[in-house]
Formats: structure tokens, C-alpha cells, sequence
């Protein structure tokens, strides 16, 4: 039997499906990816999860339980455009995606607050290179 499709239509159901500890990581990479992008582009559920966007695809931030992720557990953040990214200090990886580059958190504790804010503006600095796409 085919398990059921999960859609959620608010960010107030994503957090309710969530075990407390993806939730809570969830929240704050959340919050240094707002007070980062201060304002720039707009952020929205897709493939059911936290996914920002200015005049292309910024970044995303998929927690392993959201189905279809291929996560076994953490949550990830990951950059639409990681690979057009300098990383100097090679923060991200990215594994078999030649685009998508990320970081997999399994505990608040663990993220670099400086490296992600540095690496979220530079983000913002090439989406704005881009041409809007249409929606």
C-alpha cells in the first residue's frame, strides 16, 4: 500500500510534523537565513519545505523527516546555486548534485553562524547577477 502524499500548506504544519529536535534546527537556520538576507527575495513552501528566492532560487533548508529528501536524519542547507559559490574556507559538500552544495546539521552546536551568514550574502550577490524569472 502506498503511503499517503504529505503537503504542507504552512510553515505552522511543517513544524507540528517534525520530531522536536529537526524542528528546533530547523527554526534557527531558519532565523540566520531571514536576519541574513535582511529583506532580500522571499521565502516559500516548496517541495514542502523552507525554500528562499530572489531573481532565481537562493537557498533551501530540508529537515530529513520531510519524505523525498533522501536525508536519514539532520536537516540540510543548502545553496540552489552552490556551485557558482567561492567557499573559500570549503564549508559545503556536494556529494553527486553538481549545483546544489550544502551543509547537513545534526545539532544546533554545529553550525558555523559566521561561515553560513558569509556564504548566504555571497548567495544574495550572485541571485542578483541573474535575470528574474518569471512566476
Amino acid at each position: 500500500m502506498e503511503k499517503p502524499k504529505i503537503k504542507f500548506r504552512s510553515l505552522i504544519e511543517l513544524f507540528a510534523f517534525l520530531p522536536a529536535d529537526q524542528a528546533l534546527l530547523l527554526d534557527v537556520l531558519r532565523q540566520i537565513a531571514i536576519d541574513t538576507l535582511n529583506g532580500y527575495g522571499k521565502e516559500k513552501l516548496s517541495y514542502n519545505v523552507p525554500f528562499f528566492y530572489g531573481n532565481r532560487s537562493i537557498l533551501l533548508i530540508y529537515p530529513a523527516a520531510v519524505p523525498r529528501g533522501g536525508l536519514k536524519s539532520g536537516v540540510m542547507f543548502a545553496f540552489w546555486f552552490g556551485n557558482r559559490l567561492k567557499d573559500e574556507a570549503h564549508y559545503l559538500e556536494h556529494g553527486t548534485n553538481k549545483q546544489i552544495y550544502y551543509r547537513i546539521y545534526q545539532s544546533a552546536e554545529e553550525i558555523n553562524v559566521k561561515a553560513l551568514q558569509k556564504l548566504i550574502r555571497e548567495a544574495v550577490e550572485l541571485d542578483k547577477t541573474f535575470k528574474k524569472n518569471n512566476r
